[in-house]
């Protein structure tokens, strides 16, 4: 049930009653999609992103004011939140948890638009295990874009296959693609941080002029930047599903191999995922119906 209070809305989410403000807010004035459009997206996609979220500390990235305003990262909880979010400290930072649907209203309510997981996850006693997938993030220099993105993937997806690791592509609503694999927590961050890092540099010796593992930024332009760092265990990587502050509303969207071929052939053939496009993805019929795409990485 649904209450208008002015700016204020009451709603009854998973059982518990929430206050929803300024509905209204264009959050993307580019496409003026409101708050309230974010809001049902993400509820929308909620079963099928909150799995990817499970047990791990989730930092947000904020925008007050919309994407044409400042932002900030939180990785506290923020003050005020009722006592019902369940929260886990790591390193004597106290995270929330995001384990429902009413958590992730909550967040979102707080102009939270990104949602950055590690790659670990935490146990019922809040102790940090060891990571249970990997990630190398394929960060292009312009002029490269998802067309160069797609040329690079299905290297790096022959010598992981090699290791009995799949990998399953996701463009990141930004610029580029990550690519992950499920793992059996049996490695520590530092070695599939290691494992990451000679793998790139393994890829740039074969592919030079495509393919970047150095960070350096002024080697970066018409390059892919392989980021193993991502596996580190401090870092965070946008979970898939989520939204992106960008001017416009796309979407972390997990992609089939097709289309990565697709786009790796012809430049322009994959672009980033809007947010309406996304919902027609995970529907009846559609690409990644019920998030089946992911599916064996969870």
């Amino acid at each position: 049930m649904v209450e208008p209070q002015g700016s204020v809305t009451r709603v009854e989410v998973g059982g518990r009653t929430l206050k929803l403000t300024s509905l209204e807010k264009l959050l993307y004035p580019s496409t003026e999609t409101t708050k309230g459009e974010v809001l049902n997206y993400y509820a929308t996609v909620a079963p099928i992103l909150l799995p990817h979220m499970a047990s791990r500390p989730v930092t947000r990235v904020r925008w007050p004011h919309g994407v044409i305003g400042d932002s900030f990262f939180e990785k506290n909880v923020p003050s005020g939140v009722p006592s019902w979010i369940e929260r886990v400290t790591i390193d004597a930072v106290t995270y929330p948890l995001v384990p429902d649907l009413p958590t992730l209203t909550y967040l979102v309510n707080l102009n939270s638009l990104e949602f950055h997981v590690p790659q670990w996850t935490v146990d019922d006693d809040g102790e940090r295990q060891n990571p249970n997938r990997l990630v190398i993030d394929l960060d292009p220099g312009k002029p490269a874009d998802l067309h160069e993105c797609g040329q690079v993937a299905p290297h790096l997806r022959e010598p992981l296959g090699g290791l009995g690791l799949e990998l399953f592509p996701v463009t990141s609503g930004s610029k580029g693609m990550q690519l992950y694999a499920s793992l059996g927590w049996d490695l520590t961050s530092d070695q599939v941080r290691d494992l990451a890092q000679q793998l790139a540099q393994e890829m740039t010796a074969k592919h030079p002029d495509l393919v970047l593992w150095k960070m350096t930024k002024s080697l970066r332009p018409g390059k892919i930047f392989l980021d193993w760092s991502q596996n580190v265990a401090a870092k965070t990587t946008i979970s898939p599903y989520s939204l992106r502050g960008r001017d416009l509303p796309c979407v972390a969207a997990p992609r089939t191999w097709a289309e990565v071929e697709a786009g790796a052939a012809d430049r322009g053939a994959v672009e980033q995922v809007m947010l309406e496009d996304m919902l027609d993805r995970l529907g009846p019929g559609g690409i990644d119906e019920g998030g089946r795409l992911l599916a064996d990485l969870l």
